[in-house]
Parts: structure tokens; C-alpha cells; sequence
């Protein structure tokens, strides 16, 4: 008998709307965890995590920094464009060196109300700051691409968004932003500007929760993910292997393969972008081994193309992304993944996950699916019966099936 077709009902549940969390809870670190540890259900608080790890974990965090990426600007008419900012286009397309370009860049973007901007007409906006007068340009540079000038022209593009930018929250919080929102809408240990939603999975953890970790001899490390508007993306294929994965840019250091490579058995990923990032580290190290000169590209069906007979150990993928570094001379890995993690996916590096609760019918909902097989219901539905707060800014979740 062949596997049986993977279809969105089965991946559905009923989210009242009161249990959508649409604002944080201060401190942060007093969001309830359920822990769901070999099958079995137990509930706490989330600043009690040091305590409920196994022995030599290694938690992987993603320090990607949300930038402000919705931009207002008004036609002499009064008409509001909105562009919300997606990819880097020009001068590069690499997210850490496009926050840094001075002057002028292009990127994709949707843009509201687009019929009212015409075409070779310069948008503007000015604003005072501390350091002195801003001034932004924007103009139409293609269907979906919009060029940006700026004066003074020594500002990075991250310090004009940082000063003009409205933080981007998701769409089904349908509230407006607050100042508060650019502080905790950003995980504590943000770092590398880019993505345009927080990896919200890390809004729970605290400086007090770190250093306890710590002191427990939890290891700690940290990659980048930039997560785009894509994870937002609803499944609208009844065949969930139809659905079309966003792509989404990662960087990893040596250091970061040094760790996991010490750790090997005992990872669990803060979030789901944090383990779409380390389970798409294995997956080059496999199409390096076929090709040598593979580039770090993965697309969403590669991990069911290969036969798990023809798959290497976790060690073996692992030694070819540090072959790889070292014959390209590199200690920065950039790369960009479309993996697609769904039931049916052999997870390769991560023991456990920490994370949020989802929207129903969504690829991460499919994802969590894949790591704790049909439990996943029994988990929702144990959260939902205890008055568990739901997706961004809600509770949070440990998971380990293995123990």
C-alpha cells in the first residue's frame, strides 16, 4: 500500500477567535509551556525551561531582527501607498548587505492601493530625527520592485527603516501598532536586520531565562533565518504537497557547525524557522556529497527525492558543509531554503522543538504534524481545554517525542 495523499482537512482545527493572543504578556517569561514528552502531557511556565530540558541539550536560536518594513507614503492628493518591503533586489539581493547600503537600493514589495501611483511619479516623505532631517524617495521600478532614494545619503537603509518604518505585525492580530510593538514584537537576542516576522517561538525567553540556562549547562547558539512574509501564506491546495513553499535566506558560521557537530543527539531548535534552517544544513551537506560545487539552494521536494538508502548520517552531511567551508576559504555560510516539512519528512538533526501555537491548515501546523506525528491534535486540543493563548504573541510548547 502507497502512502496515503496528504490533505489540508486533516489539518484543520477550530480556533476560537478569543484565544488569539493580540498582545504580549509582561514579563515574557510568564507565558504557560505545555511539555509534550514521549506522548505524555504536562503543563508549566515558560521560565521554568532550564529545568525540563534533557542533559546536554543544545538550544538553536534564530537572531534574526524584524525590521519595520511597512513604509506610508501620500500622493499631493492625499492618497496613502503603502509598500510593504519582502526581498532584497539591488545592488544585492543578500539581506545583511542590503540593510547596509547607503544612498539607494530596490526591492520587492507589495504595494497598497498601487492603481492610484502612477507610473514615474516620486513618492516622498520627510521627517525630523535627533541627528537631524530624513528624506525618503520611492518610485516604481517594475510590477512588483520599487526603488528607494535617500538623504543624507551616508544612512544605512536599515537606519532610514529604523526612523520611518511601521513594524509589521501579522494580519490576524488585527490591531493597530503600538510604540511597544517594535520592543516586543523582537525577540531579546535579535541581531541580524531582516526579516519581516518575528520568529516568535524566542518572545518567550528573557536574559533571566538565558543566564538560568546557562547555569544549568544548557549550551546555547545562534543562526539566522530571515523569516518573510511567505510564513503568513495560507495553503490553498487540498493536496498540501501541492502548495508552492516560500523561500527564505539563512547564514550559519563555522562555529554554528562546530556546535552542532559537538551536539549531534541533543539539539532542540527555538522555532520553526530555527529547525527549517538546521534540518536544510543537513540536506546541503547531501547535495555536496553527490556535487561538490552544489550551491547552499534548497527546494521544497528535495528531502522526498532522495531514497533514505542513499541518505548519510547527520556526521557524514555535517563533515561536507566543513569540507565545503574550508575549500571555499569561507567561515560565513549564506544560503536560502524552500524546505517544506511536512508528515512523511525524516528529521535529521533535531531532537526537539520549542514553539508557538499555529494558525490551523498552515505549513506549520503541517510541520509540527511531522515532528510529533498525529499527537499534534491531542497536544492543540490539550491547549485549547487549559485557556493556552494562540499563534505570535501566545504560549509555547516543548516537544519532545523522543524524550
Amino acid at each position: 500500500m502507497g502512502i496515503p495523499p496528504l490533505v489540508l482537512s486533516d489539518y484543520q482545527y477550530e480556533l476560537p477567535d478569543e484565544r488569539i493572543a493580540r498582545f504580549p504578556l509582561t514579563p515574557r517569561d510568564a507565558s504557560k509551556l505545555l511539555v509534550y514528552r514521549q506522548g505524555t502531557l504536562t503543563h508549566h511556565t515558560f521560565r521554568d525551561l532550564d529545568a525540563l530540558l534533557p542533559a546536554q541539550t543544545l538550544l538553536v536560536f534564530n537572531d534574526t531582527k524584524v525590521i519595520p518594513a511597512r513604509l506610508f507614503f501620500h500622493r499631493t492628493t492625499g492618497a496613502q501607498i503603502e509598500v510593504f518591503l519582502l526581498h532584497p533586489q539591488e545592488p544585492s539581493p543578500v539581506m545583511s548587505e542590503a540593510m547596509q547600503q547607503t544612498d539607494t537600493c530596490t526591492w520587492q514589495a507589495m504595494v497598497g492601493n498601487r492603481k492610484r501611483w502612477k507610473a514615474g511619479e516620486v513618492l516622498e516623505k520627510t521627517w525630523e530625527t535627533p541627528q537631524g532631517t530624513i528624506t525618503l524617495r520611492a518610485e516604481q521600478a517594475g510590477a512588483d520592485r520599487v526603488t528607494f532614494h535617500w538623504t543624507p545619503a551616508t544612512l544605512t537603509f536599515a537606519e532610514v527603516l529604523t526612523a520611518s518604518g511601521e513594524m509589521p505585525l501579522p494580519p490576524y492580530l488585527k490591531r493597530s501598532v503600538t510604540e511597544q510593538d517594535r520592543t516586543q514584537y523582537q525577540t531579546v537576542y535579535s541581531k541580524q536586520e531582516g526579516a519581516v516576522a518575528a520568529p516568535t517561538a524566542g518572545l518567550h525567553f528573557t536574559p533571566e531565562v538565558l543566564a538560568r540556562l546557562q547555569t544549568r549547562g544548557i549550551a546555547l547558539d545562534f543562526l539566522t533565518l530571515h523569516v518573510s512574509a511567505g510564513t503568513f501564506q495560507p495553503i490553498k491546495t487540498e493536496l498540501v504537497t501541492e502548495h508552492a513553499m516560500h523561500r527564505e535566506q539563512v547564514e550559519l558560521s563555522r562555529q554554528n557547525l562546530l556546535h552542532l557537530q559537538q551536539h549531534l543527539g541533543h539539539i532542540v531548535a527555538v522555532g520553526t524557522t530555527s529547525m527549517r534552517t538546521l534540518e536544510s544544513l543537513y540536506w546541503f551537506g547531501v547535495k555536496l556529497l553527490h556535487d561538490p560545487q552544489s550551491t547552499f539552494s534548497i527546494d521544497q521536494q528535495l528531502a522526498y527525492s532522495i531514497p533514505a538508502t542513499q541518505q548519510p548520517s547527520a556526521a557524514e552531511a555535517l563533515r561536507a558543509v566543513e569540507a565545503y567551508l574550508d575549500r571555499t576559504r569561507q567561515e560565513i555560510l549564506r544560503g536560502e531554503t524552500g524546505i517544506y516539512i511536512h508528515p512523511g519528512y525524516d528529521f535529521k538533526l533535531c531532537r526537539g522543538l520549542i514553539t508557538n501555537y499555529h494558525q490551523p491548515g498552515s505549513t506549520l501546523i503541517l510541520l509540527v504534524a511531522a515532528f510529533v506525528g498525529a499527537d499534534w491534535r491531542r497536544i492543540y486540543d490539550e491547549a485549547l481545554q487549559h485557556d493556552y493563548r494562540f499563534l505570535s504573541f501566545g504560549d509555547s510548547s516543548l516537544l519532545l517525542p523522543n524524550g
